[in-house]
């Protein structure tokens, strides 16, 4: 067979041609293993046509899902220190960072948009797991803070995309400080009157939800995605007890009161757009509605509009004490 493989088989291919092939025509399912083309997959926004299962999308296809027409502006993150504890492990912080903003394109592991969902001005602030596995650090909690920032300024509501393994471990207690200045930050939102959304996506894990993921006024989640503090072999070994079936999943969490929605990605724009309506609705005076204002309605406006004032100086106030903090830190680190 060596003359057909060696001298025939060349001839004909030299005749015929070799056509080049992509290789990323077919996907596989990570749930029931049906094979998918890449067209199908993606018009149906990376959600399996045969099983449901949600496979991980791109942050900039989450974006263009969410917001009507996929018009949105990205607001820019301000920057800060690259390597505060100058960390290294078997390989340098630095290099890991450069290694990640090459393969993503992105700074960190957040970005921040400001556009309308279903006419609503909305911000959104999303993770992307591809950045070091979307962990938190200084960075990402500077931009859950713009992003507060930006909704109050343009007062729209505010929607957190979390998709994290938790606190990025190469910042140390810098980290750590992004919990209490992002959960401030949403305190800022929620004291000027304006929704907080939280959509959980897989997977929410660590110090994401132990801070701003599990404050929104709503939760919803895509179906399937992992929500918990500690993976479930952790938990198990230190309760030293076997946990039910689905634990930690979407489905779990809101059949026992975490989560309120599980929502599908294709029905994702039409239930945001739906929520937001309603709570943005409820935002609106008398008169921003045409109606007549009443002394008792005008007097209970004030009353609130004091109060939402008073509150709104004191998280502020706070923010302001953890941003100098987080910079006292940064410095005194470097």
């Amino acid at each position: 067979m060596n003359w057909l493989t060696n001298f025939i088989r060349p001839k004909i291919r030299s005749i015929v041609g070799q056509k080049d092939v992509p290789e990323n025509l077919w996907q596989k399912c990570g749930s029931c293993g049906a094979v998918l083309f890449h067209r199908d997959l993606a018009e149906n926004h990376n959600v399996c046509t045969a099983c449901g299962y949600h496979m991980k999308i791109s942050v900039a296809e989450r974006l263009a899902l969410m917001f009507d027409d996929g018009a949105f502006e990205r607001i820019d993150i301000p920057p800060v220190a690259q390597d505060p504890l100058k960390f290294k492990d078997k390989k340098k912080y630095t290099d890991r960072l450069k290694d990640a903003q090459s393969k993503t394109g992105e700074k960190d592991a957040i970005i921040v948009a400001l556009g309308k969902i279903g006419g609503n001005p909305t911000v959104v602030a999303a993770f992307n797991f591809e950045f070091m596995g979307g962990s938190m650090g200084a960075a990402v909690g500077e931009g859950l803070v713009r992003a507060a920032e930006t909704a109050v300024h343009h007062n729209a509501a505010l929607i957190a995309v979390p998709a994290s393994g938790g606190a990025r471990m190469q910042e140390g207690m810098i980290s750590l400080i992004q919990l209490p200045r992002t959960v401030i930050a949403v305190q800022m939102v929620k004291d000027a009157g304006l929704p907080y959304i939280v959509l959980l996506t897989d997977p929410t894990t660590g110090g994401v939800s132990a801070s701003f993921a599990m404050l929104g006024d709503l939760h919803l989640a895509e179906p399937g995605c992992m929500i918990g503090f500690a993976g479930k072999r952790v938990i198990e070994e230190t309760i030293r007890e076997q946990l039910p079936a689905g634990f930690q999943t979407a489905e779990y969490c809101r059949d026992h009161g975490v989560v309120d929605l599980v929502v599908n990605r294709s029905d994702l724009h039409n239930t945001l757009a739906r929520l937001l309506g309603l709570l943005m609705h409820r935002m609106e005076g008398p008169s921003d509605r045409g109606g007549k204002k009443g002394k008792g309605g005008s007097a209970s406006a004030a009353i609130s509009s004091k109060v939402l004032a008073g509150s709104g100086s004191y998280a502020s106030a706070a923010l302001n004490s953890l941003n100098a903090a987080n910079e006292d830190g940064q410095m005194s680190a470097a």
